[in-house]
């Protein structure tokens, strides 16, 4: 049988839509005998009407700013700061790439100005790239969609691939998984896409998995639990890789050992 004792996609409710705090889900991490737990709060304009692309007001996205007060190990789970950034040109864009940002959340002048990408990713273990508002892939062809999860593959912060068997952009499968496992880089299996059934999405993800196996791109197999109750459940997501026969060394989330070293080779630390 098959073993995931991390899950490394979830939210709190900082993600605006969902609805347990942090320690309701290391709570319900340890009662599912999971080893570590990564909390990805979603970095997107779709949290806030008056965020755009371009404009967003740093105090919205503070929590990011505090995740240094976590402890690291709690009720016996190791914890990871990280978020959900959306994928948001078919240039590899990230949101927060085109905002700058000049002072802090109570308005002292920053020494250099950055971006909200990189003040947020900075504060982060690891990032999970996705796809939520799918305005900019409406009419992109398979390149320009390969394009897009290729550049997305060689961000610095980007370890994880997320939900990619939902997002609806058409792309070339074998050249993305081909790239990822080149960069050590991981693609996601995501419990919470096979479960609520998005359009075509099982037999999506089943050719994703059998890429991954035959390309030898490790993947990362998570709940994206937005409500404490789903955190550390992958019935039907562990059940496809085990009717595939899926092998147990290509699952980054075995065990805290193998997701750390992983996220370690990925991100060059």
């Amino acid at each position: 049988m098959l073993q995931n004792l991390c899950d490394t996609h979830t939210h709190t409710l900082y993600s605006r839509h969902a609805y347990s705090t942090i320690r309701e889900n290391v709570l319900a991490a340890r009662d599912a005998g999971l080893e570590l737990l990564g909390s990805t709060e979603h970095f997107s304009d779709m949290l806030f009407p008056e965020s755009s692309l371009t404009h967003a007001n740093v105090r919205d996205y503070q929590f990011f700013d505090n995740l240094g007060i976590w402890p690291r190990e709690w009720e016996g789970v190791r914890v990871l700061h990280g978020c959900e950034a959306d994928i948001r040109g078919l240039d590899g864009s990230l949101y927060g790439d085109h905002i700058v940002v000049t002072a802090d959340i109570v308005g002292r002048p920053l020494d250099e100005p950055q971006t909200l990408c990189e003040r947020v990713f900075s504060r982060c273990d690891y990032v999970v790239a996705s796809v939520h508002l799918d305005d900019f892939v409406q009419g992109a062809t398979v390149a320009q969609g390969t394009e897009m999860y290729l550049s997305v593959l060689h961000r610095d912060h980007v370890l994880t691939l997320g939900h990619t068997g939902r997002s609806g952009v058409r792309y070339d499968l074998r050249e993305v998984v081909g790239e990822a496992a080149r960069l050590h880089k991981l693609i996601e299996i995501n419990e919470h896409s096979l479960e609520a059934g998005f359009g075509d999405c099982a037999g999506v993800c089943r050719d994703i998995a059998e890429t991954c196996a035959e390309l030898g791109c490790q993947i990362a197999v998570n709940t994206d639990a937005h409500i404490c109750t789903q955190v550390g459940q992958f019935p039907v997501a562990l059940a496809m890789l085990e009717e595939i026969h899926f092998p147990q060394e290509l699952i980054a989330t075995r065990s805290a050992e193998a997701f750390l070293a992983a996220k370690s080779a990925a991100l060059g630390e």
